[in-house]
């Protein structure tokens, strides 16, 4: 029997690599937990900046947090204001959690100055599958055709010259309809089970009053021999 592979992990090591990555040592389920909880933070925070993308790296003494985005100006604010407010977000963050599993409510368990975020800007929205299908969402929430809206982005998708395939699926209450279903829109190649294909895909979910629905992006940007 087959079985569903999240094609980003599929290519990992021959296409892409892992979205956290450093020192982490015998602690690394608790690090981890601070890095989904470090990504759930920015994906709410930075949703109007356009957020892709976010990659952490950790070293003794330094995490990296690289953040990809539409609008940095969004993010890095008046003087690198919003910089450091996130910065000291994510402090908080890792604090709390930090007190939790070592018991000590003393004083925090981490030093100030420890974390550093980079952020760099995306030209084009059209070829990252998570922006993709955060605009598809929000066309969704406003009460858009779903056949529309679908065809409207994979037209926009196909149109870049340096991607070659791309599919968008939905399911759920389509339209309001008491009957959930799935519909998918697919143009050019999409070789799903080559390892070589440089496939990026994305997950989005856009919450309507009848009901959520689950939005997938693949696109496809040729294959990498090297």
């Amino acid at each position: 029997m087959t079985h569903k592979v999240h094609p980003k992990s599929f290519r990992i090591r021959s296409m892409s690599d892992w979205g956290s990555r450093g020192f982490y040592g015998k602690n690394m389920p608790g690090f981890l937990e601070e890095d989904l909880q470090i990504r759930d933070f920015l994906e709410k925070r930075l949703k109007d900046a356009g957020l892709a993308k976010v990659d952490i790296e950790r070293f003794p003494g330094r995490i990296i947090v690289m953040v990809e985005a539409l609008r940095p100006g969004f993010i890095i604010g008046r003087g690198g204001g919003g910089i450091e407010i996130l910065r000291k977000s994510i402090e908080k963050i890792i604090s709390r959690g930090r007190r939790k599993r070592f018991l000590s409510s003393a004083k925090s368990p981490i030093d100030k100055g420890i974390i550093k975020i980079d952020v760099l800007e995306l030209r084009n929205p059209w070829i990252h599958p998570g922006l993709v299908g955060q605009w598809v969402a929000d066309q969704l929430e406003k009460r858009m055709p779903f056949r529309r809206t679908m065809k409207q982005s994979l037209e926009k998708v196909v149109a870049n010259r340096e991607v070659k395939g791309a599919r968008i699926e939905i399911s759920g209450r389509l339209d309001g309809n008491e009957i959930a279903r799935r519909e998918w829109l697919q143009a050019g190649q999409l070789p799903r089970q080559t390892l070589r294909a440089d496939i990026d895909y994305a997950l989005k979910e856009a919450y309507c009053s009848y009901g959520v629905i689950g939005i997938k992006v693949w696109i496809y940007k040729g294959e990498k021999l090297d």
